[in-house]
């Protein structure tokens, strides 16, 4: 990769004529923790770069990545490299020398996106690396030969802190939020392996939690009645590896957070955490120890309760620990339980990272902005600032004309920074305490302008870079700015802000920053540039703006003249656009930059999305030069700029927060040559222009704000002096008011004084349209509702009107669309619960009320029966009729059917019939097993299983199908019941609707005035009535549309008509009504309320009638009292009419409220069946739902064991390797121990030529080794390093080997050599002597690695037996399982019915304490007595009636006995007639008339078989010869077969006598032995048990004849003759 960039950039600079561009300077402050390379340099990653600072001399270097950004940093100190991951795809790991800054090796591995973390070991040559998203894959490198020793993933698991025991590299510490684990490195020879332990971490408060054995939990209690109470993992039925971890969300409990951990020379560990507490673990148990914080006795003044450490780092005084308060605070441990927390030392932020140089001389105090301050521990101690980072991130950059020595930089946060181009050195900081956007410096003054988000311009003096002042501001408009661009001879200033606003500024400060005006362009604004060549009279601009929604490009471009007149722009300060000449264009592409070309005939513009510069017109470009600054990881570049004399170029990067100084490298061609002559020829026409523009800024002061508030006030005072602005009121308030706000309050004061005349008229033209709009006002006041108009009716402004009216039409229109969602999920809900609870119910649910009694009956509402439900009860019922049919088969198979035949001869069909009635009731369970009383419902239980025999999960599942059904056919048989007694009340109701009827009649006739009781079916009777909404019910007015109001009006008119109609030819109604009264036969009803009209005489006094006229007075009064009569009559007849209908109605009536007494009566018991046989469902389900976890726990435990027993292969084959190396290793170290005493040995026989002084001599020089100088280190340092001289801090193993040979050849020196002896023989004897050490090194070596690999082997030992003992644990709970599951698999849960008083108590229920007892009268108890001295009597007489019964039944045995002793008499005799000899043959040649030819029959059946049975016999012969040759040949295999094993089992026996000695000479034997001679123990055991019963057995079975011998001697045998 690295070559490929290094040819494709060699390739861009041949085409470019040899231009190349270099890296000056790299300027970054650290995101990411900074580490010391050695005790003098520093360094932290930054964008593309690795940055280097030498403490003491401030000097930078860098190191740039090829690949892109830096991922993580990692420094080894002994061996002084840097190791640092690119980020990409598939990155690498890659080591550098310092300070040479060569690299060293490449690591890759498997790793797919990022290395999240890298930490080297504090000796040897290991590196560890951790990797993020998909692997989290830890990896232990040898970074020196690049090689992956051992790595091992953890799905899921982030770390954020990683590093090496210092005192033991084979730890290994990461942590994250959640989690602490220590990994061991295990080594053995050439091959290591990782082991992790996690620590248990405590709760939030410090507390620990009391663990329990998930798997395998001993105290959880027994239950005998509801069975084994199981973990919740079964209870879950999880079987796989998540039961291992499994907890309920109840038993989750929040554990400490940490935040950071440091080791300490004790191999313990310190863990911080957020909660604030400090942990101390142990490094080998990993027992976790809560510190507990000094009393407030002990502790100083002024230290915090707690603080949540962000960093640790371990001094030989303590710990160092920051929080987020930007403090330092030392604790001090005492006692291993608490500390003491002090204040160290104060920083101005809150500290980010702590860490302590190799000579633990200095501290690295790291802020959370990017600030390095180390402090020195001296006599007195110090405090250097190394860095001082910048407050944010890089907004914008630009150099300080002309661009050769300083440049400016920005923040968000409004920091101003002046840096040296040199060695970017800061030379200055201004803080401007606002929000800033974007810097532009003039090329025509030593001045810069700063934009902001509140959208002011500020102009800074930069004429001394060490202390910039700010000279001036412009408030051009509320909106932010975005853009500041200079034209190229920085006459004019050019301002974009967000709301698409080019303002143009005056940039001399002659002319004070003058704001010339603005021009408006697309709000999107990206980019201003301008063309300004010398000699030219105008300054041509371009504005790019986007179009994201067409995914295109808007150009605006126009021209200003050198000298802008007032007459370009209009009164609100807006630039003419005839003047300025302003066009506008639209790409196609979506640009994202453009400039003029200097012929400003042309646009070049480059497109995002293609990488090319796109141009119009125009030939294609070549690339000039090229250089990777920074990296598209981290975003890309944010802005580029280029010095005036175009050598320098500064690049800052967009998100990596990195400043960049690019340098010519090199410059060739005639292009090169004309660029360098423009620019000096601009400098020089800029540098006349420049000093008269600096001479003015030293006497140019910022303008106070209260001068600028005293403008405002004047230009306010000056607009309300005209009389005519009266009504044109502003908003005065203290605030500035932005330019653009001015500008238009000046063009309206000039329209108001050009316009008052107008003014004055329309305003009295406005007054008198004002008073009749109120006069209106006050007459819609007194109007009615219908007629009254809104107050909005009155607004004369017809815009506002129509706005309103759209207005309150978008919210009727939103409102009526709310009401209709609103209706239709009130409308969707109500489907759904009519579905659910109505639609779905094949029997409604309804009740039934008495007439005169408050009782209701409420029926079963049922559900119709799913196909799938039919089916299942289909087979069970099936299945049912098959076991019954069966185990009848069964009966008659077993029974003796001989005897029962005969006995049934002599019964009738009538008793068979009562038989078989007899037997069907006999299969039925009677009620008190059955458990329920759904026999008195009709039901049919004979197919139930007995609660007796279900026993397996088949049985449970189809009881509880029937169980199902039983209850489906009680609620069927109710609610057949409460449909008739729901059709005897309708008939009920009906007869007392039509009974009613001619009760309303009598009533009426009578004059009565009485209500009469009309029964009505209430809402819970018919429940359909809820589901239908009558117009009764609805409050609201309904409303009719058009067509339906003209519908009702159209029907009106049509029965008015037809009304009309009928009451035009009605005469015969008429006539009738004058003649007859209307009818036409006078009723018997009519009788109450007929008058006999009195004659017309009546008028005149008694005295003047006639004899006539009194005859007739005289019928008239008889007619009278016959008409009372008649009345009277009547009246009685209808009053008993009305007493009889009212008692019919009131016995009828309560006649169904007994019968609905006695339904209610049945409800309840039918309830009570139905939770019978729920409760017995209830329980069956229970029994399934334990026999589902019992079967989820012998799963589990059997996957457990399976892992386990794969783990157990693992481990042996790692023992079984483990040895074989072991031996192996162990070979070649007696090897080299062999061939080290051969030197030995050996040595005289070499000499032997030489005299024996001499050789003595020389074998002492022999045995004689040079002294290893170890370093003394210095006491101070000693002091000050907590954890000694470090293993790696000097040589290594080579290292060593080296000083030893070099100490080797100072020995070897001619001057050591003894007198007398030859030069020759010397340089023998050295030769030899350097052998013997080098060989006695190797020995070391060995000797060392030997204890490794032995250690290594101990360890996998102890996870084997391990291991095997987590085998036989689970072995354990497997036959404890099986033995609960067979205990309560046997053991059922059955339900009894028990009647009422049966109740049984237990001994300490029955006390001689009443206090709950109720006193009673005497005259109750002594009626109680009178009773049962009645009853006693009774009982007398009884017991004398059963003792004449006793009587008579002793002599009825006396005449029983006689008779048995008669009986035995005859059967004596029977039993000698049965006893005399007479032979078969003879009784069958008595009884057979054929008996000749039946001898004859059984000869020739005799012969047949003879002839069968000889050709079978032949047959099997021939068959036995045959397989006697098979097993001849067959033998003679197994006897060579025997031989061959019989070799090799004393190959075996041998090899097994060796294991023994070794077993015994180890002193362990295998526990797979062990369970077998348990096994063999438990197998002869049961071998002898079997032997022991069956003897028992064959003497019982032998007893037991003669039991049986013994009883038939004394009963003599009927034989039925």
């Amino acid at each position: 990769m690295e070559q490929g960039r290094e040819r494709e950039d060699t390739y861009y600079a041949h085409s470019a004529g040899g231009a190349s561009l270099s890296v000056r300077w790299v300027q970054g402050f650290p995101k990411q923790n900074v580490h010391f390379v050695n005790d003098s340099t520093i360094c932290y990653p930054s964008g593309n770069y690795v940055i280097f600072i030498n403490i003491e001399t401030k000097q930078k270097t860098v190191l740039q990545c090829i690949n892109g950004i830096v991922g993580v940093v990692a420094t080894n100190v002994p061996y002084e490299v840097v190791a640092f991951s690119d980020r990409r795809l598939k990155p690498l790991i890659h080591i550098y020398n310092f300070p040479a800054l060569t690299r060293r090796t490449k690591l890759k591995g498997n790793v797919l996106l990022d290395y999240t973390l890298l930490s080297f070991s504090y000796c040897g040559t290991y590196l560890a690396s951790y990797s993020s998203l998909p692997e989290f894959e830890l990896a232990l490198w040898n970074w020196e030969s690049n090689v992956i020793l051992c790595k091992q993933s953890q799905p899921g698991v982030d770390v954020s802190q990683m590093s090496f025991n210092p005192m033991n590299w084979h730890q290994l510490c990461l942590s994250s939020p959640n989690m602490v684990t220590v990994w061991t490195i295990e080594r053995s020879d050439q091959e290591q392996h990782f082991k992790a332990k996690s620590v248990k971490l405590p709760l939030e408060d410090g507390s620990f939690l009391k663990e329990v054995d998930l798997l395998f939990p001993q105290s959880l209690p027994k239950d005998p009645i509801y069975g084994p109470v199981l973990p919740l993992s079964a209870i879950a039925g999880l079987v796989g590896e998540e039961a291992e971890t499994f907890r309920p969300k109840d038993d989750l409990y929040t554990l400490l957070h940490p935040t950071m951990h440091c080791w300490t020379p004790t191999n313990d560990l310190y863990i911080g955490s957020e909660e604030g507490h400090l942990l101390m673990v142990n490094g080998e148990t990993l027992k976790v120890t809560v510190l507990q914080k000094a009393e407030k006795g002990q502790q100083l003044e002024g230290a915090p309760h707690l603080i949540s450490p962000v960093t640790l780092v371990y001094q030989k005084d303590g710990v160092f620990a920051s929080g987020i308060d930007g403090f330092v605070y030392s604790l001090t441990v005492k006692d291993s339980s608490s500390y003491k927390t002090e204040k160290f030392l104060e920083v101005e932020s809150p500290v980010e990272y702590l860490a302590s140089s190799p000579s633990y001389r200095m501290l690295l105090i790291q802020t959370d902005k990017g600030s390095v301050y180390i402090y020195t521990f001296d006599e007195e101690p110090t405090l250097d600032k190394v860095l001082d980072a910048c407050d944010g991130r890089f907004q914008a950059i630009d150099f300080i004309t002309p661009g050769t020595k300083h440049f400016m930089t920005l923040t968000r946060s409004g920091e101003v920074c002046v840096w040296s181009l040199e060695d970017c050195a800061c030379a200055s900081r201004t803080y401007l305490n606002t929000t800033a956007t974007t810097l532009a410096c003039s090329p025509s003054s030593l001045s810069a302008a700063m934009g902001t988000v509140d959208g002011y311009v500020y102009f800074l003096d930069v004429r001394s870079v060490e202390s910039p002042r700010v000279v001036h501001k412009a408030f051009l408009s509320q909106a932010p700015v975005q853009h500041l661009t200079y034209d190229q001879r920085g006459m004019y200033l050019l301002v974009g802000t967000s709301e698409g606003s080019i303002f143009v500024i005056d940039a001399r400060p002659t002319r004070s920053f003058q704001v010339l005006g603005f021009t408006e362009v697309s709000k999107d604004l990206l980019q201003i540039s301008t063309l300004s060549l010398l000699g030219a009279n105008i300054v041509r601009v371009t504005a790019l703006s986007s179009l994201p929604e067409a995914e295109r490009s808007s150009l605006a471009v126009f021209t200003l003249p050198i000298k802008l007149q007032s007459a370009t722009a209009d009164e609100r300060g807006r630039l003419k656009d005839e003047l300025i000449h302003k066009h506008l264009y639209e790409i196609e592409h979506a640009l994202s930059s453009a400039v003029l070309d200097f012929q400003s005939s042309r646009v070049l513009g480059f497109c995002h999305q293609v990488p090319y510069i796109c141009s119009y017109q125009l030939p294609e470009k070549e690339t000039f030069a090229r250089c990777r600054s920074h990296s598209h990881q981290g975003h890309g570049i944010q802005s580029v700029r280029i010095s005036v004399d175009g050598q320098s170029v500064l690049v800052n990067g967009k998100d990596d927060g990195t400043l960049v100084l690019l340098k010519w490298k090199r410059l060739a061609g005639n292009l090169v040559s004309e660029i360098i002559e423009y620019c000096h020829e601009l400098l020089t026409s800029l540098n006349s222009s420049i000093e008269e523009q600096n001479n003015y800024l030293s006497l140019v002061r910022l303008t106070s704000e209260l001068e600028q508030e005293s403008e405002h006030a004047t230009g306010q005072n000056r607009l309300s002096t005209d009389s005519s602005q009266e009504e044109l009121l502003f908003p005065k308030s203290n605030t500035e008011i932005p330019w653009i706000q001015v500008k238009s309050k000046e063009a309206i004061e000039k329209e108001v004084r050009l316009f008052s005349q107008k003014r004055k008229a329309i305003k009295s033209g406005i007054k008198e349209l004002a008073k009749t709009v109120m006069n209106m006002i006050e007459e819609n006041e007194k109007a009615g509702d219908m007629a009254k108009l809104d107050q909005q009716e009155f607004c004369l402004d017809l815009e506002e009107l129509d706005r309103l009216h759209s207005q309150s039409g978008e919210e009727v229109a939103k409102i009526k669309k709310d009401v209709e969602m609103h209706n239709l999920a009130k409308r969707y809900l109500a489907h759904l619960i009519k579905e659910e609870c109505w639609s779905s119910m094949a029997v409604k649910g309804r009740a039934l009320k008495c007439f005169h009694i408050p009782c209701v009956v409420e029926n079963f509402p049922m559900r119709a029966r799913t196909a799938e439900e039919l089916k299942e009860l289909k087979a069970v019922l099936q299945l049912k009729k098959i076991e019954a049919e069966c185990l009848k088969l069964r009966k008659e198979i077993v029974e003796d059917q001989s005897a029962v035949t005969l006995a049934k001869n002599h019964h009738e069909e009538e008793d068979e019939e009562e038989d078989e009635e007899q037997t069907v009731l006999d299969t039925s369970l009677p009620n008190y097993l059955l458990g329920s009383l759904s026999t008195e419902f009709g039901v049919d239980t004979s197919l139930l299983s007995s609660q007796l025999e279900l026993h397996s999960r088949e049985e449970k599942i189809n009881q509880i199908i029937l169980l199902k059904d039983i209850i489906y056919k009680v609620k069927t048989a109710f609610n057949n019941e409460f449909d008739a007694a729901y059709k005897q009340k309708e008939l009920e109701v009906a007869r007392v609707k039509k009974r009613n009827i001619r009760i309303k009649e009598i009533i009426s006739d009578l004059d009565l005035g009485e209500s009469v009781w009309e029964p009505e079916f209430e809402d819970c009777e018919k429940p359909e009535r809820t589901l239908v909404v009558e117009n009764s019910e609805v409050t609201a007015p309904r409303h009719f549309n058009a067509w339906q109001r003209t519908k009702a009006e159209m029907i009106v008119m049509r029965e008015i008509r037809r009304w009309i109609k009928a009451r035009g030819t009605d005469s015969r109604r008429r006539g009738l009504m004058d003649m007859m009264g209307g009818v036409l036969e006078v009723k018997k009803e009519d009788i109450l309320r007929m008058v006999i009209p009195q004659p017309a005489f009546m008028a005149k006094p008694d005295a003047l009638w006639t004899e006539e006229e009194r005859k007739q007075f005289g019928e008239y009064e008889k007619k009278v009292k016959e008409l009372h009569e008649e009345r009277d009559k009547y009246r009685k007849s209808l009053e008993a009419e009305l007493k009889k209908l009212q008692n019919f109605i009131q016995e009828s009536t309560q006649n169904f409220d007994e019968h609905l007494k006695r339904l209610f009566e049945r409800r309840v018991k039918a309830e009570m069946v139905v939770n019978q046989e729920e409760l017995k469902i209830n329980n069956l389900v229970f029994s399934l739902l334990l026999d589902e976890e019992l079967n989820s726990r012998e799963l589990f435990l059997n996957n457990y064991l399976l892992r386990k027993q794969e783990e157990k292969s693992q481990t042996s084959e790692a023992i079984q390797k483990s040895k074989q190396d072991l031996d192996m290793y162990k070979e070649s170290y007696d090897n080299l121990l062999a061939e080290d005493k051969v030197l030995d040995r050996s040595f005289k026989k070499e000499f032997s030529e030489i005299p024996s002084q001499q050789v003595d001599i020389l074998y002492k020089l022999f045995k004689r080794r040079p002294r290893m100088q170890k370093p003394k280190a210095q006491s101070d340092a000693s002091s000050i390093v907590p954890f000694g001289e470090q293993p790696g801090a000097g040589k290594l193993n080579k290292d060593t080997f080296a000083q030893l040979m070099k100490a080797m050849e100072e020995l070897d020196s001619i001057h050591n050599m003894p007198e007398g002896v030859d030069s020759s023989v010397w340089d023998h004897f050295c030769i030899t002597r350097r052998a013997k050490v080098e060989n006695e090194y190797k020995v070391k070596q060995k000797a060392t690695g030997l204890v490794e690999m032995t250690a290594f082997l101990r360890k996998r030992v102890e996870d084997d037996e391990k291991v095997q003992q987590e085998i036989e644990k689970v072995f354990r709970e497997l036959i404890l399982l099986q033995e609960e599951k067979v205990k309560y698999q046997l053991n059922l849960t059955i339900q009894m019915l028990l009647k009422q008083g049966q109740v049984e108590l237990e001994n300490f229920q029955q006390l001689l304490q009443y206090p709950d007892a109720i006193l009673i009268s005497r005259t109750i108890i002594e009626d109680l007595n009178s009773v049962i001295r009645t009853q006693g009597q009774k009982k007398v007489t009884s017991m004398m009636e059963s003792k004449d019964v006793h009587k008579g039944i002793y002599q009825i045995e006396w005449e029983h006995k006689k008779m048995e002793m008669e009986m035995e008499d005859l059967n004596q005799k029977a039993w000698d007639i049965q006893m005399l000899f007479f032979s078969r043959d003879r009784q069958k040649y008595l009884n057979e008339p054929n008996y000749e030819s039946l001898i004859a029959l059984q000869i020739a059946i005799m012969e047949q078989t003879i002839n069968v049975l000889d050709k079978t016999h032949k047959k099997n012969v021939n068959n036995c010869k045959k397989l006697l040759k098979k097993l001849g040949k067959f033998s003679n295999q197994r006897d060579t077969a025997n031989y061959t094993l019989s070799c090799s089992l004393r190959e075996e026996l041998v090899a097994v006598s060796e294991r023994q000695d070794i077993c015994s000479a180890m002193g362990s034997t295998l526990t797979c032995e062990k369970i077998a001679k348990e096994q063999y123990e438990r197998m002869m055991q049961q071998q002898k048990l079997t032997n022991i019963s069956k003897e028992q057995a064959e003497q019982i079975s032998v007893l037991q004849a003669e039991v049986e011998r013994l009883r038939m001697r004394t009963f003599p045998a009927l034989v039925k003759m």
